[in-house]
């Protein structure tokens, strides 16, 4: 009897430690082996006055009478036309307000579009002082803008739709009234349903101090160390595989280190972007994110400025994007 209970005890921990590598593998994919490409240069000083501008000359960006979020919208809208891409209005409205999208399209017209977007409104601080929003979301922007010009300049051969939200933070956030869901409500009518969406949601806080990464659970730091020197790709438990390829093609763009990881929508942060708009349609979605709150100890604060925000590693976080539109 004796021999038994020892054979079974060997036998749960052998299964035990399986499942363990099973989920880690399914939650973190270790071992991918980098897309090797060579992106166009990206401009930090672009990237930096975008940010500076929308931070600073366009605060705050919120809805209300006292916010600048049309006057971002138009400067917005005016870079993109800059670039050379076919850009549209995506307009609606929530009460007697008015909003818009912008919606710039890139490569051939047919064909499902791999869509790339970030929010441009900035939280209105709620009681307190409405947040710059340098990092949340204007770095995102930054983001897409230059991937505008670099688009522009060398046209993919699949259709690539950048898109520039309104109303993505509270109180329109997790609504139909958000700017992502009108979007991907009018892919779903038009039957132009997407291959991919990435959501570039704060993309210009890194650091190399340990501590500077924080977790919603205790224990991941194990997994992932505790400096914010990364950048994230992240996505629902069964889209494991997608996330893989987008991390081998980013990790091979640059030397900037990517990480990833696949999650239920329970865990803190995994849904907080405009992707959960594309996921509440079974559309296949991603989130590229500095990890926000979890980093940034200024998200939603005063104190998320431009002149905090890493302008080198946010290329090199465009050219990886970049390099997702050439993949195959």
């Amino acid at each position: 009897m004796k021999r038994w209970l020892q054979i079974a005890s060997t036998g749960l921990f052998a299964s035990t430690l399986v499942m363990l590598l099973v989920a880690w593998i399914a939650v973190t994919q270790p071992g991918v082996t980098p897309i090797v490409t060579r992106p166009p240069a990206v401009d930090a000083e672009r990237l930096k006055a975008h940010v500076r501008h929308l931070s600073v000359d366009l605060h705050p960006r919120a809805a209300g009478p006292s916010g600048q979020l049309d006057a971002a919208a138009d400067y917005v809208a005016a870079v993109l036309r800059e670039s050379g891409a076919a850009v549209s209005v995506q307009a609606f409205s929530v009460g007697t307000a008015r909003h818009r999208n912008l919606v710039a399209r890139f490569g051939p017209p047919e064909g499902a579009p791999l869509v790339i977007g970030a929010h441009y409104d900035s939280h209105d601080g709620g009681d307190g002082e409405p947040t710059p929003g340098a990092d949340d979301n204007a770095s995102g922007v930054a983001g897409l803008l230059e991937l505008a010009r670099l688009l522009g300049r060398d046209p993919p051969a699949r259709p690539v739709e950048l898109v520039a939200y309104t109303l993505e933070e509270p109180p329109a956030f997790r609504s139909a009234e958000m700017g992502s869901a009108v979007h991907a409500q009018s892919l779903r009518a038009t039957g132009r349903e997407p291959r991919l969406m990435l959501a570039l949601e704060m993309i210009g806080t890194f650091s190399n101090e340990p501590g500077s990464q924080r977790y919603p659970v205790a224990g991941m730091s194990r997994l992932y160390g505790d400096r914010g020197d990364f950048i994230a790709v992240v996505g629902r438990l069964e889209r494991f595989g997608l996330t893989r390829q987008v991390k081998a093609v980013m990790a091979g763009a640059t030397s900037l280190r990517v990480q990833s990881i696949n999650a239920p929508t329970a865990l803190e942060g995994i849904d907080f972007s405009d992707h959960l708009s594309y996921w509440a349609l079974g559309m296949p979605a991603l989130m590229i994110t500095d990890t926000a709150f979890l980093r940034n100890r200024h998200y939603h604060q005063p104190g998320d400025s431009w002149e905090k925000l890493d302008y080198r590693r946010m290329a090199q976080v465009v050219q990886g994007v970049w390099a997702v539109t050439r993949a195959r």
